[in-house]
């Protein structure tokens, strides 16, 4: 699976803005998850200096959602138990913030988005 499945040209430079603004509470601007197992991402920000490494809301599945970095390429490599690959939520638009997803994510024990 290529990057390019995952993540558009405008995703890139919607994520890059997000890094390079004073906006400290952005919406997600992609959905990623696992389609055979209960791993999500939320990813808000692309770092500038680093181009694989992104921040957002991220879930393992484990009952314990939390905000950090993450490796584009560490999450592609992560197959599902079926051997599924990473997809994109394609229907995915963001109403609301990373932090109000992350507040009822640490309630319900999962992202819900």
């Amino acid at each position: 699976m290529a990057e390019t499945d995952l993540l558009t040209v405008e995703d890139r430079v919607a994520l890059l803005v997000n890094a390079l603004v004073d906006e400290r509470d952005p919406f997600p601007v992609v959905k990623l998850f696992t389609p055979d197992a209960g791993a999500t991402w939320l990813l808000t920000e692309c770092d500038p200096d680093e181009p694989d490494r992104f921040f957002g809301l991220c879930d393992l599945g484990l009952g314990c959602p939390e905000i950090g970095y993450v490796s584009l390429t560490e999450i592609m490599s992560i197959p599902g138990p079926l051997g599924l690959p990473v997809e994109r939520d394609l229907h995915f638009v963001a109403c609301k913030s990373l932090t109000t997803y992350a507040d009822e994510a640490r309630i319900k024990g999962r992202i819900v988005a």
